[in-house]
């Protein structure tokens, strides 16, 4: 089993001179280094630290889809969000995860996540 941890800029867009608007921290549990039995369990907290949602957070946490864990471009996944807090308060949903630039080498990635939540 392998675990990894995330600490990286929420930002508008996926250029890397694109506003910051908060913060995406999380993690990853390989379940499996057999690519063929490949799965993981995945969280991110979407924090924002800007704007109208200042201090409000989403959260995902989702089964990893049993293929190769560095997407490549193109591919979407679907991901749930389970929760939230501040303005995203009983947040439920969806992400659709979609990898706009990948490393199979170094592992990095810059993702697009296009996100659906429900809150109160």
């Amino acid at each position: 089993m392998e675990a990894c941890i995330m600490n990286d800029p929420l930002t508008v867009g996926p250029d890397l001179t694109s506003t910051v608007i908060g913060n995406a921290q999380g993690m990853y549990l390989a379940l499996s280094h057999d690519p063929a039995k490949f799965t993981a369990i995945f969280y991110a907290d979407f924090g924002f630290t800007t704007g109208r949602f200042n201090g409000s957070s989403f959260s995902l946490f989702s089964r990893y889809p049993p293929t190769d864990f560095v997407p490549s471009p193109g591919t979407i996944r679907e991901m749930a969000i389970v929760g939230g807090r501040g303005a995203f308060r009983m947040a439920k949903g969806f992400a659709l995860l979609r990898a706009t630039s990948s490393n199979a080498t170094t592992g990095n990635a810059s993702l697009e996540f296009n996100v659906t939540l429900y809150h109160y």
